[in-house]
């Protein structure tokens, strides 16, 4: 099946925004915001961790988790909401954004959560260590990779503007744009500094 709309991951460690980009960006683009937190409770694939200071984590059973996304995936258009990211198909995936924060910042907002001592800092840890990107890097060609601060209101802004003005060259480059056929590359070729992904941060 091709797809006429690109599939996109927005990953990160919990407290970042990755929800909030999520939700604002498919307000924006008309895609399709997949909670995987959404699809785990709805089909019941998460068993209960044994951590008595953490009773409330999911265990997910990844293997079923694609099962039920597979044909959402393969019908493209889908922002990809989850806390990890390799375990998503290259062939199924166009762009992988690891939303970063402030390490000061991400403390404030997972102490407002309410986290204990423990999680908070196993993610304070996470984020410190960059532990979502160098998976993403492992796992995704690291032209599909970019990485985006979220600290402000404004941050998030520029981020979904930023993501939908690539999605309009996807779309333009795999002929489902406005434009029609995709354009022959050559002398009207765009250079690297001129795609809306090129600068990381």
């Amino acid at each position: 099946m091709l797809r006429t709309s690109p599939n996109i991951i927005i990953t990160g460690t919990p407290g970042v925004g990755k929800t909030t980009h999520c939700e604002e960006l498919a307000s924006k683009s008309g895609l399709h915001h997949l909670s995987i937190n959404d699809v785990v409770k709805k089909h019941n694939i998460g068993e209960s961790s044994n951590d008595p200071e953490d009773p409330n984590t999911k265990i997910v059973d990844e293997d079923r988790l694609l099962d039920c996304i597979e044909n959402d995936l393969e019908e493209g258009g889908q922002i990809i909401d989850w806390h990890a990211c390799d375990l998503f198909p290259p062939s199924l995936i166009d762009l992988v954004c690891v939303v970063r924060c402030d390490n000061k910042v991400l403390y404030d907002r997972l102490k407002a959560r309410g986290y204990g001592e423990k999680k908070l800092q196993e993610n304070m840890d996470c984020e410190i260590m960059e532990v979502l990107v160098q998976e993403a890097r492992d796992a995704y060609d690291e032209e599909m990779i970019v990485e985006l601060k979220s600290e402000e209101v404004e941050d998030v802004e520029k981020n979904v503007e930023r993501i939908e003005k690539w999605i309009g060259e996807w779309k333009r480059e795999h002929g489902k744009g406005e434009g029609g056929d995709v354009e022959a590359k050559g002398a009207g070729e765009e250079k690297d500094e001129d795609d809306p992904m090129f600068l990381h941060g």
